[in-house]
């Protein structure tokens, strides 16, 4: 396996979000897609659409989406008859996501912005797709820049612990 420093690729996905303007999915994907043999360019247009709690919905947070996205690299399950691979895969993405998730209290983006109350179900007001404008108020009023970084610190610790060929 190639070597990773997990505090650099933590480092990396902060700077994509932050100073980059990549949304959360993508910052997190890119921050490990080398790994994977995945150029800039794919990891950032599959992961696109994950931003904003999945295409600035405030579902699934984009980082989480993007932990996700990495588990199918990670832990691969592209053949629908290995039922073993499919569960292996599932286990990843439940153990990545209860780890963000024991960390921060959920893994939905609108809990997490203060949308809404935790835990509550209740649905964010309606946003436009299009996407805000990144000024330091945006970036003083969002915690966005460190759930990045602890989805791709999750993401490298599982890397590191299982190992895996990359």
């Amino acid at each position: 396996m190639k070597e990773i420093n997990i505090e650099e690729r933590v480092a990396k996905a902060k700077r994509l979000f932050k100073e980059e303007g990549y949304n959360c999915c993508q910052a997190v994907v890119l921050a490990y897609n080398d790994l994977f043999g995945l150029s800039d360019e794919l990891a950032a247009s599959i992961s696109s659409g994950f931003g904003g709690g999945m295409g600035r919905m405030r579902e699934v947070c984009g980082s989480v989406s993007g932990m996700v996205l990495l588990a199918g690299l990670i832990s691969p399950a592209s053949d629908p008859s290995i039922k073993s691979g499919r569960t292996s895969n599932y286990a990843l993405v439940q153990d990545m996501a209860a780890s963000f998730k024991e960390l921060n209290g959920s893994i939905v983006c609108k809990e997490l912005l203060g949308l809404v109350p935790m835990g509550s179900g209740a649905p964010a007001a309606k946003e436009s797709p299009e996407p805000s404008d990144r000024t330091a108020e945006y970036y003083q009023k969002r915690p966005c820049e460190e759930l990045v970084g602890i989805s791709a610190r999750i993401v490298g610790e599982k890397i590191l612990k299982m190992d895996i060929d990359a």
